[in-house]
């Protein structure tokens, strides 16, 4: 959980970043910026309502962690605040060496020290980087005797947070905490923030291990499965269905407990273990074979486990269960049809 109401912003600068390939440059500020009571509020909504505090992520290097710039700048504020200045010029400069593809959009670069911010319940300092890539329009109303004045202006809305990162200090050498929002995440060009400006990693906690077993049970049932044995698409739902059931029931995940409770079958099981084992290795990390499971990532992910069964474009059949009283078949005349029994029509 992420808890700001009583967060404390002591030092926050503003840096101009352009695209490097265009050489937009980079326009420095020797001062920090200039804000009063009302701006605080404003800001503090600008800097934290995005992001997901589930998502927690490492500042990461595959060599070593004090590779990381992002990483030293923010050691370095951390150690020394009275450097802060110095650090996010730095800060920028890296931004802007990562600002190569020519669909990268200039904007505004904004790096603030925050005091008394709580991340699960922990509190302490942050490091904020900020990056404003898109101006919305807003209307602002003056009176005047005995009438308003309506002036039209563009700028950044505080409510939509473009590109966004919070280091939280505590957790050195594992490269920080790190919360991360990247909206304009489409397309090659959205690499530079999160892969190539930060070089995140996952944080290897429940969320990350229940969220990523989840997936490995939605690629195998959707894709993997039917490659190797006739499925059918009434029995992938029910596979679906009975892995996020599981997930949902349980507070622990036992690998063995679920491939009986689900899989049951010996050679999809050994499918299963297979399949997991290439995703552990294509995504470099060791997929643990028991963990607790986190609820927030189950909700979330069962969202994108899909218990619909669409036939044609005449009908959906949502499955929620008991697939023994769904069949599937074909007439005399080779038309395909689905029998379904229930107990009571609501």
């Amino acid at each position: 959980m992420l808890y700001y109401q009583d967060a404390e912003i002591s030092k926050v600068v503003v840096h101009e970043v352009g695209n490097r390939s265009l050489e937009d440059g980079v326009q420095l500020s020797d001062e920090l910026a200039h804000t009063d009571a009302s701006s605080f509020e404003v800001l503090k909504e600008y800097f934290f309502s995005s992001f997901d505090a589930n998502q927690q992520y490492h500042l990461h290097h595959e060599a070593s962690i004090d590779l990381n710039e992002v990483y030293t700048f923010a050691k370095a504020v951390f150690n020394d605040p009275e450097t802060f200045l110095e650090q996010s010029k730095h800060l920028a400069n890296t931004l802007y060496k990562h600002s190569e593809h020519p669909n990268i959009k200039p904007g505004e670069f904004c790096v603030a020290l925050i005091d008394r911010v709580q991340l699960d319940g922990v509190e302490g300092r942050a490091l904020g980087l900020f990056k404003s890539e898109n101006k919305a329009g807003f209307l602002e109303m003056h009176k005047a005797n005995k009438h308003f004045e309506i002036e039209g202006k563009r700028g950044i809305h505080a409510g939509k947070l473009d590109k966004g990162c919070l280091v939280f200090e505590g957790d050195e050498e594992e490269g920080y905490t790190v919360l991360v929002v990247d909206q304009t995440n489409k397309g090659v060009e959205a690499r530079y923030w999160s892969e190539l400006f930060l070089q995140l990693r996952h944080k290897r906690d429940t969320y990350f291990n229940t969220q990523s077993l989840l997936s490995v049970c939605k690629d195998f049932v959707q894709e993997a499965l039917p490659e190797e044995y006739e499925v059918e698409k009434a029995d992938q739902i029910d596979l679906l269905n009975k892995s996020i059931g599981y997930f949902k029931d349980n507070e622990r995940f036992v690998q063995e407990e679920f491939e009986g409770a689900v899989l049951q079958d010996p050679e999809v099981i050994q499918s299963f273990n297979k399949f997991t084992q290439t995703y552990a290795e294509e995504n470099a990390f060791e997929m643990p074979t028991s963990f607790e499971i986190s609820k927030q990532a189950v909700n979330k992910k069962s969202r994108v486990f899909k218990s619909v069964l669409k036939l044609d474009k005449n009908f959906h059949i949502y499955i929620h269960g008991d697939r023994s009283k769904i069949e599937r078949g074909v007439d005399d005349d080779g038309r395909k049809y689905y029998k379904v029994y229930y107990e009571e029509e609501q």
